[in-house]
């Protein structure tokens, strides 16, 4: 096969399988530029929007209605950029783009014949518009790298130009980028009021989200994969991988690149079953590539950490569609809002976010556990000794550990997942469900066909214990278990309640449906 999945860059179809790069914004964009209206299109890295744009850019050029060009910002977004250096940067990354993009009797007029300033990118613009025989059309990539001055320059001079389209500036235009338009106000210096509460692009029309990719359209990529090459992906599979990636394409394209190229090593002869999708799914959260490495350095953004933390906890926050931090964690990618709940995005990044934020107590807890402590001599796990274990684990060093852990509703809750993960690690899998409001998170353990369920809270003074016993009892009926853990963190600190008060272990039985059931309550 000539074509493989990629996960860097520019995807083109001659090299690549590929979902429509329009994703069935094509006829939303044609009629924006069409009525001459400028707007936004936001989506998280890695989704497709640089494709998209050139795919675009191509079309329209092809239809001899528009000088279409798609070009970039990155080279004007250095803090240290001047706003005239930063302009002069821009028209130059213009020209660039243009040589690639249109023919040369509609390229922008030469850099060189313009000196920096503070409008350069405004009076070119004007210049190619004036002489130019057909309407043009900006596809400006990467708005949101740049910063201060230079961002609030450039959003000016857009927006000064625009009573003048299409004679004397572009007809229309895209500003592309993570977050919609009024988030960019957050790219401008604490000190700096002069953005003040709006936007200076108070000219948009629309703003425009790329979606994630349909299970439909991850059936239609892999078909053309198995148009090729023989080797199908069936229903379960697809099913699987929609579930763990929800669409998001980069996860898409590397799970199956994985599984076709690395596990598979391309022999088309051999099955995709099950158990090469999770062994998948597990290479890329070990090897950490680069797309979750930024959504990694994300977690510690001071807007971020409090969203996540809180749905790691489950904790009650008030949000609303006008919270901000809320937004800017769902535009980056890394949370959703389900309607009902808020919670992070997908099954990969549910699994490897707690990980990456319990890394520091995986390497303390190292030698101080042993996982062979808690495996019983027929192979299965005794959870009962491991979370008596965990008891004494979390007297011992859970004051000082959490101290200055900086996830602060969650941490305990990210101690005994360390601790959980350190055990089962080789031998079993955790699931995690988490969501803002729950007031808890849920913990499945499969383990050598054994199945455990643990419902992880913060005792506080205003818990309802009947409520809580409730839930556990309803997740229990849900997958057909009859025992749980309910695991309680005393909220209290240790001076005020004692070790001796906070350490405790209860069984506690109940009835449902005719069946007997019983949890431990696991308390410290």
């Amino acid at each position: 096969m000539k074509r493989f999945f990629n996960v860097t860059g520019l995807c083109n179809p001659n090299d690549h399988f590929m979902v429509d790069p329009l994703r069935g914004l094509g006829e939303t964009i044609l009629s924006l530029i069409a009525n001459k209206y400028y707007f936004t299109i936001h989506a998280p890295r890695q989704t497709g929007k640089t494709t998209l744009l050139r795919s675009l850019s191509k079309q329209l050029n092809m239809s001899q209605k528009y000088i279409a060009v798609h070009f970039s910002l990155e080279t004007a977004g250095f803090r240290s950029n001047s706003v005239e250096k930063a302009n002069k940067a821009i028209i130059e990354s213009l020209y660039s783009a243009s040589q690639e993009q249109v023919t040369v009797n509609n390229y922008p007029p030469y850099p060189s014949e313009y000196e920096p300033s503070i409008n350069v990118f405004k009076n070119y613009l004007t210049d190619w518009a004036r002489n130019s025989s057909l309407p043009i059309i900006l596809l400006i990539d990467e708005i949101d790298s740049l910063y201060d001055d230079v961002l609030i320059s450039v959003l000016r001079q857009l927006r000064d130009g625009f009573q003048f389209r299409p004679e004397a500036f572009p007809s229309s235009i895209a500003l592309v980028g993570l977050r919609d338009v009024r988030e960019y106000k957050e790219k401008v210096r604490d000190n700096d009021s002069s953005i003040g509460s709006g936007s200076p692009f108070n000219v948009k029309a629309e703003s425009l989200t790329i979606s994630n990719f349909s299970r439909h359209q991850i059936a239609g990529l892999f078909q053309q994969y198995t148009d090729e090459g023989g080797q199908v992906f069936e229903d379960e599979i697809i099913n699987l991988i929609y579930l763990l990636t929800g669409g998001q394409p980069w996860l898409v394209n590397a799970l199956a690149r994985e599984i076709t190229d690395k596990i598979l090593e391309r022999d088309t002869s051999k099955p995709i079953i099950v158990e090469i999708v999770n062994q998948a799914k597990e290479n890329l959260i070990l090897r950490r590539d680069t797309h979750l490495d930024s959504l990694i350095d994300k977690l510690m953004d001071s807007r971020v950490r409090p969203i996540v933390d809180s749905i790691i906890s489950g904790a009650d926050v008030e949000f609303n569609n006008f919270n901000d931090n809320l937004q800017y964690a769902i535009d980056l990618g890394i949370i959703k809002n389900t309607g009902s709940e808020i919670v992070i995005s997908n099954e990969i990044y549910k699994e490897i976010i707690p990980r990456v934020l319990n890394l520091s107590f995986m390497a303390n807890i190292g030698a101080k556990v042993s996982p062979q402590w808690f495996i019983k001599a027929d192979g299965h796990l005794d959870m009962d000794a491991l979370l008596r274990e965990f008891q004494d684990f979390y007297r011992e060093h859970s004051e000082s550990w959490l101290d200055t852990f900086s996830y602060h509703e969650s941490g305990k809750q990210l101690l005994l997942m360390a601790f959980l993960q350190r055990i089962v690690n080789g031998g079993g899998s955790i699931a995690r469900e988490m969501a803002v409001g729950r007031g808890r998170t849920d913990l499945v353990i499969e383990f050598n066909g054994d199945c455990f369920v643990l419902e992880l809270k913060i005792k506080r003074s205003n818990t309802n214990m009947v409520r809580t016993y409730k839930q556990l009892f309803h997740y229990l009926d849900q997958l057909n278990q009859t025992h749980g853990y309910l695991i309680l963190f005393e909220l209290k600190n240790s001076d005020v309640l004692s070790w001796e008060e906070r350490i405790k272990w209860t069984e506690v039985e109940y009835e449902s449906l005719g069946v007997k059931k019983q949890f431990s309550m696991v308390e410290m």
